[in-house]
């Protein structure tokens, strides 16, 4: 089997890798879920989209890394995985993030003000009829 790093992307502009991820079996884009991730880090790379689409063929096994985003101090990818993956899951798939999200409303950082990251866990939370406070 190829090493995985050969799959990934190797620059912002890297269409043809990207296009080829489609292509790929389910259990080698599982394996590159942690890498391709880091491609929401800035939605204007011009990837970054095509990215978002793909990862969200596949949400049960890129949710636990969106988690992982959500809890660094990176407000804007923070942002970006909201916007790009977890606004766009089904329904039943947002509620995983019920707690990740009334953390960052109701005690949002500094850094989650400035960058609307609040904001948009409460447009999420609305969208599932989710209790704010309880």
């Amino acid at each position: 089997m190829k090493v995985v790093s050969e799959y990934l992307p190797r620059d912002k502009g890297d269409f043809e890798r990207v296009n080829k991820l489609a292509d790929l079996d389910k259990s080698i884009i599982v394996l590159l879920i942690p890498n391709l991730i880091e491609w929401l880090q800035d939605i204007n790379w011009p990837i970054a989209m095509k990215v978002s689409g793909l990862l969200l063929k596949y949400p049960k096994e890129t949710i636990p890394y969106v988690k992982q985003v959500l809890s660094t101090n990176d407000d804007i990818w923070k942002e970006w995985c909201l916007v790009y993956f977890v606004e766009k899951l089904p329904q039943e798939l947002k509620i995983d993030f019920i707690n990740d999200l009334k953390r960052i409303l109701c005690s949002p950082t500094a850094g989650e003000k400035l960058e609307g990251v609040n904001e948009t866990a409460e447009r999420i939370l609305k969208s599932i009829n989710a209790p704010i406070n309880d």
